[in-house]
């Protein structure tokens, strides 16, 4: 089982009934973004408010706890901190999924083609799902 209060404190981050909240929910259902978060927040806290879901997403991912996954034309959706990967992401369905990739080649090549160092990466990659391909 997951120890969420070590984890955030191991961060420096304040133990609250929201901040665990948010992260049982994202360990429960991977990616999600601030209204998917919100919702779900709202049925245990009904008076919990979108700015408190924002305050603490936010001081979470400044504290390199979350990690904010920019889809584009979407919404940011956020995800717990884990070993370096990309995101698949269905243009059609919206499913996103973790594939592991490691981007050290690509920012090896950067590093050849422009002088500009790369202190962090963020690869989306949009397609169609399986589940979509099939349907």
């Amino acid at each position: 089982m997951l120890n969420i209060s070590g984890l955030l404190k191991e961060y420096d981050l304040k133990v609250t009934p929201q901040r665990v909240a948010i992260v049982e929910e994202l360990y429960s259902n991977g990616h999600m973004n601030i209204d998917e978060i919100y919702k779900k927040l709202t049925q245990r806290f009904p008076s919990v408010s979108l700015a408190t879901i924002y305050k603490n997403i936010n001081s979470m991912v400044e504290r390199v706890f979350l990690s904010e996954v920019k889809i584009p034309n979407a919404k940011s959706v956020y995800e717990l901190i884990k070993t370096e990967h990309a995101h698949l992401v269905c243009k059609n369905c919206g499913f996103i999924e973790d594939i592991m990739l490691d981007s050290s080649d690509i920012v090896e090549q950067v590093s050849k083609l422009a002088p500009f160092k790369v202190d962090s990466t963020n690869i989306v990659l949009s397609g169609i799902c399986k589940k979509c391909i099939n349907c």
